[in-house]
C-alpha cells in the first residue's frame, strides 16, 4: 500500500466532484480526487514527480509520483475546445517538478467569457491492475496553496483478464475526428468500457501501443485529429468488443464536434463586397482618411552575443532598465497632465513589465553565462512575447506587443541606437507590419491621419490609443499592404476595414463628401452642445451620460451632458484586491454630485456577474453566467456588500437629485426585496427617500412593466442585454454580432410595452444602451415614448443635435410602422426615408 499527500494546486473554493457538469468527472470514471474553483490564475503542482503528459491544448497535465501514482490536473470543463487559447504552460513532458511549482497560467476572464465551467480537477488516475482511493484531509471551504487537501492510497491487484483459451484477435483502422484529438474525458470513457469487456483492447499509433484500460497510456500516444490508429482486440469477444469501442468513439466524436462548434469563436470580418485594388482588415478605430502611404519598418538592431566581463554587462542592463523606467515615467506624467489617464495606464503597465522579477532573473542568468546584456535581454523578452503570440488569442497577442515595445526600448538604450526618422508630411497614412504604443503616442497628429497594420486587432493597446486620439485605423490588413509604394495615394476607410489602394475619381469624391459632411455636422453639434435639449416642437428630451468614475463626470459635464443617466458602480469595485469601503464609495459619489452641480445622477447598484467578476468575491462557476447570478441576484445573495453600497449612496449629501437603480431585475420579488433592504438602511440613517428605478434588460421585465411601474419612479432600458436576451444571440459573438440590432421590431415591441406602462402610471423612461448613441435610433425611441437618452460621452453633441431636428409628434406617427416592420434593416430604411438628413 502506497500513500501520498496532495497540496492545493491553487487558491480557491473546494467543490465536490459530483457537482461538476461532466459525467466523466462527476462519476469518477477517471479516478477519485477533488475539485477547486480557483480565484487565482496559476496552476501549481500538488506533489513532487515527473511530467508524463501535457495535452497540446495546455489545459491538462499528468504527474507521475515516485510511487508511480498518476495525478491528473485538469483546468476547466470543455476547455479543450479552446485549443490552447488562454493557457500558458511553464513545464514540459520529462520535467521533474516539486510541490508548489508553477505549471500552467490560465486566463480567468477569457475562459469565463467563453461561458465554460472553470474548475481545477485533481484526479488520481485509475491504472491497470491498480486500485486507488482518495481521502480528503481538509474540511475547509476556502483553501490556499499551503493546505494539504487529500491523501491518495494505491495498491497493486492481480490481473484477471483473458485467462480463457478461447482467444481470437481482430484489428481495425480508425480515423480520429475529435477536434482536440484524444484527451482525458474520452480516454476515461474508453477505459471504463474496456474494463467491462473480456478482450484486451489496444490502440496503436505508428510504433507506439497503449492499452485502452490505461488512461495515461492513451493520452501519451498524443493522438491528434486526422490521425489513423489501429484498434486491436484480443480475447473471446474480440469482434463485439471492437464494435463497442468503435461505436463509443463515434458517439464521442459526434458530441465533441457539436460542442466544439458551440464553444469555438472564429475570427471573421464583416460581410463586404470584395473589390479590385482594395485590401481588407478589421476596424480598430472608425473614420475615413485620404492621404499618402508612409511605410514604417522597425529595423533589426545588431549586437554581439558574447561578452568578456559579466560585471560590466550586469551594470549595463541595470542602467538601461533604469533609463527606460525614467523615459516611461516622463511619458506617463505628460499624459496624466494632459488628462489622458487611459493612455498613461498603458505605460504604467510597461513599467511593470520592466520590473518583472522572473524576467530580470533570466536576464542575469544569461549574462552570468558570459552573454552580452543585449543578447540576454533580447532573448528573454522575445521568448515571453513568442509564448503569448503562440496561443493565437487576440487579447493575449495584444499584450505580447506591449512586451516587444518594452524590449525594443531597452535594446535601443543598450546599443545607443535611434529609430529611423521618417519624413512625415501632411496627410500621411502609416502602413506597418506592426506598431507599438510608443509609436502611436509620439505620432504628430497634424501629419498622421490614419494607419494600417498587418498584425494586431481591435482590442490591442494600439487600437485603444488610436480611438482615444481620433485616428482612423485598420488592423489585420492584408500583408500586400507592405508592398505599396511610398507616397501612393490611398483611401483608408476604417468604418468598413477597407484600404482603397488605387482609388478612382468617383471613390475619392465620395470619401471627400462623407468626410466633409460629417465634419460640418460635428462642428455644428459642438457649437450648441452646452445648450439644454428640446425637440423641434419644444418637447424636453434629456441627453445624459454613461460614466464609471469621477474623472468621467468632469469630461461628461464639459461635453454637454445634462446629467448622468448611468453611473456604473462596478468600476469602483473592479481591478482591486478588496471591496471599496463605505466611506470610500461615499467620497466618490460626493465628488460626482459636486461636479454635476445640481444635475441628475442615477447610480446603478453593483452589476456583477456574466462577463464581470470580482477576484475577492468569486461567483461559483455557472454553466451560463449570463443567465445566472448577476445584477440584482448577486446583490441579494451578498447582502453585506449590497447594504454597504446603499448606505454609501444614502450618506451622500448633494444638491443633485440622486436616484438609485437596480440592475437585471426580472421578477417582482427581486425588486420588493431590494426595496425592503434599502428602506431598512434608510430608516437607520434617517435619510431622505430617494427615487428608485430598475433596468429593463430582460424580456420578463418589459412584459411585466405594468406590474413593476407602480413600484418604481422610472425605468431605464438597457438595450444591449435586452436585445441579446430577446434574440437569444450573444452580442459579442463574432459571427452573429451583425444580426444583433436594438432596432429589431421584437425589441421595439418590448420598449413600447415599457413606455406604455410607464405613461399609464406617470413615470419616465430612459434608454442607457448602445442604441441611445445611434442617430438612426433616436426618432424611433422618441416615437415609442422614451424621454431620456443616456450614452457614451463622445456621442453627446451629435445626439443632442439630432433631437433638435425632430418633431416628436412625427416620430409618434411613424411608431406603428416601426413596430410592424419585418426587420431592423427595414426600420432603418424607414428612418432614412423619413429623415434623410440625420
Amino acid at each position: 500500500m502506497n500513500t501520498i499527500e496532495l497540496k492545493a494546486p491553487a487558491n480557491g473554493v473546494m467543490i465536490s466532484l459530483e457537482t461538476l457538469p461532466d459525467e466523466v468527472f462527476a462519476q469518477k470514471m477517471l479516478g477519485d480526487g477533488f475539485a477547486i474553483e480557483p480565484v487565482t490564475n496559476v496552476l501549481h503542482s500538488p506533489c513532487a514527480g515527473e511530467i508524463v503528459q501535457l495535452h497540446k491544448s495546455h489545459h491538462a497535465v499528468t504527474i507521475k509520483t515516485k510511487n508511480n501514482e498518476l495525478i491528473l490536473l485538469h483546468i476547466g470543463i470543455n476547455t479543450v475546445n479552446l485549443a490552447g487559447e488562454g493557457f500558458t504552460p511553464f513545464t514540459q513532458v520529462g520535467d521533474q517538478v516539486s510541490v508548489g511549482q508553477k505549471l500552467i497560467e490560465f486566463d480567468l476572464d477569457f475562459i469565463a467569457q467563453k461561458e465554460l465551467c472553470l474548475a481545477i480537477v485533481v484526479i488520481c488516475l485509475k491504472q491497470e491492475n491498480t486500485s486507488v482511493a482518495c481521502e480528503l484531509k481538509s474540511n475547509k471551504k476556502i483553501i490556499s496553496l499551503d493546505d494539504t487537501i487529500a491523501q491518495i492510497r494505491s495498491s497493486i491487484v492481480n490481473p484477471s483478464k483473458n485467462n480463457s483459451n478461447n482467444t481470437q484477435t481482430q484489428t481495425i483502422d480508425y480515423k480520429i475526428l475529435m477536434p482536440a484529438g484524444m484527451h482525458a474525458r474520452p480516454a476515461a470513457r474508453i477505459a471504463d468500457l474496456s474494463k467491462t469487456l473480456e478482450s484486451k483492447i489496444t490502440f496503436k499509433l505508428e510504433n507506439q501501443i497503449a492499452s485502452t484500460e490505461s488512461i495515461v497510456g492513451m493520452l501519451s500516444l498524443g493522438i491528434s485529429k486526422g490521425q489513423v490508429i489501429k484498434i486491436q482486440a484480443q480475447g473471446p469477444d474480440a469482434s463485439s468488443a471492437l464494435e463497442k469501442i468503435k461505436n463509443l468513439l463515434d458517439e464521442i466524436t459526434k458530441n465533441e464536434l457539436e460542442s466544439h462548434t458551440q464553444a469555438v469563436t472564429k475570427v471573421t470580418t464583416p460581410e463586404r463586397i470584395f473589390q479590385k485594388h482594395c485590401l481588407y482588415g478589421v476596424s480598430a478605430s472608425d473614420g475615413i482618411a485620404i492621404g499618402d502611404i508612409v511605410l514604417l519598418d522597425h529595423k533589426k538592431i545588431d549586437y554581439q552575443e558574447d561578452a568578456s566581463d559579466k560585471e560590466v554587462e550586469l551594470k549595463r542592463i541595470q542602467t538601461a532598465i533604469q533609463s527606460a523606467l525614467e523615459e516611461l515615467s516622463k511619458l506617463e506624467d505628460k499624459l496624466v497632465r494632459d488628462n489622458q489617464a487611459s493612455k498613461a495606464a498603458i505605460f504604467a503597465a510597461h513599467k511593470e513589465i520592466l520590473q518583472d522579477g522572473d524576467l530580470i532573473d533570466e536576464v542575469h542568468s544569461l549574462i552570468k553565462a558570459w552573454k552580452s546584456a543585449e543578447f540576454a535581454w533580447d532573448t528573454s523578452i522575445t521568448k515571453r512575447a513568442h509564448k503569448l503570440e503562440s496561443l493565437k488569442n487576440e487579447l493575449i497577442a495584444a499584450r505580447a506587443n506591449d512586451i516587444k515595445d518594452v524590449g525594443r526600448r531597452v535594446l535601443l538604450i543598450l546599443t545607443g541606437t535611434k529609430e529611423s526618422d521618417h519624413l512625415l508630411k501632411k496627410n500621411s497614412i502609416i502602413v506597418a507590419h506592426d506598431l507599438n504604443p510608443s509609436d502611436i503616442v509620439q505620432f504628430d497628429t497634424d501629419k498622421v491621419i490614419g494607419f494600417g497594420t498587418v498584425c494586431g486587432g481591435s482590442t490591442s493597446h494600439v487600437a485603444i490609443l488610436a480611438r482615444s486620439m481620433g485616428i482612423p485605423a485598420i488592423a489585420g490588413i492584408d500583408a500586400q499592404a507592405l508592398e505599396l509604394k511610398e507616397g501612393q495615394k490611398v483611401i483608408l476607410d476604417a468604418n468598413t476595414g477597407t484600404l482603397f489602394t488605387k482609388p478612382n475619381n468617383e471613390q475619392l469624391e465620395k470619401a471627400l463628401l462623407n468626410q466633409k459632411a460629417f465634419q460640418v455636422k460635428l462642428q455644428e453639434a459642438m457649437k450648441a452642445t452646452m445648450e439644454t435639449t428640446y425637440s423641434k416642437d419644444k418637447k424636453r428630451i434629456k441627453v445624459v451620460a454613461n460614466i464609471g468614475s469621477s474623472d468621467e463626470a468632469i469630461k461628461a459635464k464639459a461635453i454637454g451632458a445634462e446629467g448622468v443617466g448611468l453611473l456604473r458602480t462596478e468600476f469602483i469595485f473592479l481591478e482591486r484586491k478588496d471591496a471599496p469601503s463605505e466611506r470610500e464609495q461615499t467620497k466618490i459619489y460626493q465628488d460626482i454630485t459636486e461636479t454635476l452641480a445640481g444635475s441628475e445622477l442615477v447610480i446603478r447598484t453593483l452589476d456583477i456577474g456574466g462577463d464581470k467578476q470580482l477576484s475577492y468575491l468569486p461567483i461559483k462557476a455557472e454553466e451560463n453566467p449570463f443567465l445566472g447570478v448577476r445584477g440584482i441576484r448577486f446583490c441579494l445573495r451578498n447582502e453585506g456588500i449590497f447594504r454597504e453600497q446603499l448606505r454609501a449612496i444614502l450618506n451622500t449629501k448633494s444638491d443633485s437629485p440622486i436616484h438609485i437603480m437596480f440592475p437585471m431585475v426580472g421578477q417582482l420579488t427581486e425588486l420588493l426585496k431590494a426595496k425592503e433592504i434599502l428602506e431598512e438602511e434608510r430608516l437607520k440613517l434617517n435619510a431622505p427617500i430617494p427615487k428608485i428605478g430598475i433596468m429593463i434588460e430582460v424580456p420578463s421585465a418589459a412584459l411585466m412593466a405594468q406590474v413593476f411601474a407602480p413600484e418604481v419612479d422610472f425605468f431605464s432600458i438597457g438595450t444591449n442585454d435586452l436585445t441579446q436576451y430577446t434574440l437569444a444571440t450573444d452580442r459579442g459573438h463574432s459571427e452573429l454580432a451583425g444580426t444583433v440590432d436594438g432596432l429589431n421590431p421584437a425589441v421595439l415591441k418590448l420598449i413600447s410595452l415599457t413606455c406604455q406602462a410607464a405613461n399609464q402610471y406617470g413615470k419616465w423612461v430612459g434608454v442607457c444602451g448602445g442604441i441611445a448613441s445611434d442617430v438612426k435610433a433616436v426618432p424611433v425611441l422618441l416615437g415609442l415614448g422614451v424621454s431620456e437618452l443616456s450614452l457614451s460621452m463622445p456621442s453627446i453633441p451629435l445626439i443632442k443635435s439630432t433631437v433638435r431636428q425632430l418633431n416628436i409628434n412625427e416620430c409618434i406617427e411613424m411608431s406603428e410602422q416601426f413596430l410592424n416592420a419585418k426587420s431592423a434593416s427595414e426600420v432603418r430604411s424607414l428612418v432614412a426615408q423619413r429623415w434623410p438628413s440625420i
